[in-house]
């Protein structure tokens, strides 16, 4: 008797069965495939979610963009021009939430309400996977005096993210305690350190930047400080000669520091040459790996930007450097200013060509909804600005 029955997915797809049931096949597969299809394929199964999650294929995962756009407050821009701006879609909250910090693609967020009652999580753009953080140990006294919140992650160095935490000891305002939430023990852990600040350093703790297993503050005071996770100490941070110049009160035409980050394991610090309002010369300095110190890495002679933009040398104030984008080649870095009448140019430093990305005074007149009435009426806060990057990571 000849059987009439549909044959098995089996027997008409071999091929597929092959790949599906051999786990280093697929692998070799998911990897040259772009993250919006790996974040789609990892609904297909427990196993393949369980595959393509852990730490083994992420850190094999080489398709991750680099650098797709930033985040303005809770305002997303991307850096294509083509790409529509679109507001950050995270867990909502009746009080409001907005960006901490971001770290090599994932956010720290919290509420927008009184300190001692603020929430905080750790939020994935890319797969949408959002942790809560519990509130430190210590009660509403010691939630009130939180001085810094920050986020150290990376798929290599610190794959299980951690939150830092400073805040006044009880018993003591001059002295600020530590403690350090753990994604791998979901608990915080009480530092054994506790660090005693007078007016410079506490000045020089706000918003942190995370880079070789430290948390960095941006440099903008005298005593710029970093603290290394590892080992939970506190150090001060060196400076560029010429960058210290101005910190430490140099003349009215020392450098000026327009910016502090990290972008594919480079740490940066971008400084205005001179306080020319005829010229617009940056120097972009790079930390040595040790943290022994600095060199310079680019000398960017940006007059040609003052010929195309004049309004830039009538309002040189309200020129911002707001981020440094590294690229896999050399060819792809770029960096990202914001000039006078809020427009958004990307500079590309090594063919030194230049476009504007967006205006954002006409976004508004538009009546577009979006929170972007502030960057209009004033300079951008360092702290308001966060790098996106796509990132598959679980945690």
């Amino acid at each position: 008797m000849v059987n009439t029955s549909p044959t098995t997915n089996r027997t008409r797809n071999p091929s597929g069965a092959l790949i599906g049931s051999n786990d280093d096949l697929l692998i070799e597969i998911l990897l040259r495939l772009p993250v919006i299809s790996v974040v789609r394929f990892k609904s297909v199964s427990k196993h393949w979610r369980s595959l393509l999650s852990q730490r083994p294929f992420t850190l094999l995962y080489k398709n991750v963009s680099i650098s797709p756009g930033f985040y303005i407050h809770n305002t997303y821009i991307p850096f294509d021009v083509d790409n529509q701006i679109v507001p950050l879609e995270i867990y909502p909250h009746a009080c409001g939430i907005r960006i901490v910090q971001s770290c090599n693609g994932l956010l720290l967020c919290c509420t927008m309400q009184r300190i001692q009652e603020r929430k905080y999580y750790v939020f994935n753009p890319t797969t949408k996977q959002i942790a809560f953080i519990p509130s430190i140990p210590g009660g509403r006294n010691v939630r009130n005096t939180i001085t810094f919140m920050g986020l150290a992650f990376h798929q290599t160095d610190c794959v299980h993210y951690k939150v830092v935490c400073f805040h006044h000891a009880q018993h003591d305002e001059k002295l600020f305690q530590i403690q350090i939430y753990s994604s791998d023990a979901r608990k915080w852990k009480i530092s054994d350190e506790s660090f005693s600040f007078s007016a410079p350093y506490y000045e020089s703790i706000g918003s942190g930047v995370y880079w070789n297993q430290a948390i960095y503050w941006a440099p903008f005071s005298a005593n710029p400080l970093y603290f290394k996770i590892d080992t939970e100490e506190l150090q001060s941070l060196s400076f560029p000669i010429e960058a210290a110049v101005e910190s430490l009160g140099g003349g009215p035409h020392g450098a000026m520091r327009l910016y502090f980050g990290e972008s594919r394991g480079h740490l940066h610090l971008v400084v205005k040459a001179d306080r020319s309002e005829t010229h617009l010369h940056l120097i972009v300095y790079e930390m040595l790996n040790d943290r022994s110190g600095w060199f310079v890495k680019y000398r960017l002679d940006l007059d040609e930007l003052l010929n195309s933009y004049p309004e830039i040398s009538t309002r040189f104030y309200k020129f911002q450097v707001l981020d440094v984008v590294r690229g896999e080649e050399e060819d792809e870095t770029f960096m990202v200013f914001m000039i006078p009448g809020s427009k958004i140019i990307r500079y590309n430093v090594a063919n030194k060509s230049c476009k504007q990305v967006y205006d954002l005074w006409l976004l508004l007149k538009k009546k577009q909804k979006y929170d972007l009435s502030y960057v209009i009426d004033g300079p951008i806060e360092h702290s308001e600005v966060h790098r996106y990057i796509e990132t598959i990571v679980s945690f």
